[in-house]
């Protein structure tokens, strides 16, 4: 298998049809041998039906039915069961389309990276529609981030990241914040679990590429932007308090 793509999805009855059409419409004509693993994270809406509806036409479709744990969780799931030599961890909504993806690996395959994220900053990143107010909380968390954990990463947070198989398979097997026990919730949120990620991911020496993309903003109403910017922020110094403990020999 060489390319393994995973979409964590909750409710994406309204868009999900599309996202899965262009995402393998795509790696149809840029890889010969691949899978698309979309990881429902207890969906209450219909998306399961509408992923199992498109199984057959899609062989490439594999679906991972969750309870509902939220989106980290559910990208741990579809990163423990990829088969890929190369994991590209993708947003449903494809905010940064998913031909981005042809400029992210030629880091990974001519340059020799482990870990290329997309970044929706630094010169050739592309906002599209962002309102004022999400990019500012956005760049304070940044700032927090950088200054505690990841320094030099402009955007840690952008859900659009590839890696080789081996570092993807150590770090996720790793995580503590956000991993395999992570609880059932009652409400959608997100963590800090990129940070984690790419914490770990310089730990243990992984070259990591931040590369400017294509980025439009998608509107949600499912979750309180700043309620889960004040969990992300403490889940930043809980990655801290876990190295600082020894938690991720």
């Amino acid at each position: 298998m060489e390319y393994t793509i995973v979409i964590p999805v909750y409710n994406e009855s309204d868009k999900i049809a599309n996202t899965i059409n262009q995402v393998i419409t795509f790696m149809r004509t840029f890889s010969e041998k691949f899978e698309v693993i979309v990881v429902d994270d207890g969906s209450s809406d219909n998306t399961v039906q509408i992923l199992e509806n498109l199984t057959s036409s899609y062989k490439e479709l594999v679906i991972i039915k969750n309870k509902h744990k939220g989106k980290s969780a559910a990208v741990w799931s579809g990163m423990y069961q990829a088969k890929g030599d190369y994991i590209y961890m993708c947003d449903a909504d494809l905010a940064t389309p998913i031909e981005e993806l042809k400029k992210l690996a030629s880091w990974i395959t001519e340059h020799n990276y482990d870990i290329v994220i997309a970044s929706r900053e630094g010169a050739g990143a592309v906002r599209i529609n962002e309102p004022l107010t999400r990019h500012l909380a956005g760049r304070i968390f940044n700032a927090w981030v950088q200054a505690f954990a990841l320094p030099g990463i402009k955007d840690s947070q952008c859900g659009f990241k590839l890696f080789r198989r081996e570092p993807a398979k150590v770090i996720f097997s790793k995580l503590q914040v956000y991993g395999e026990n992570a609880p059932e919730i009652n409400r959608p949120q997100f963590g800090a679990f990129d940070v984690e990620v790419l914490y770990l991911a310089k730990k243990f020496k992984y070259k990591v590429k931040e590369l400017p993309v294509i980025w439009k903003y998608v509107k949600t109403t499912r979750l309180n932007f700043f309620e889960n910017t004040f969990r992300m922020s403490t889940d930043v110094l809980k990655v801290r308090i876990n190295d600082l403990l020894g938690r991720y020999k």
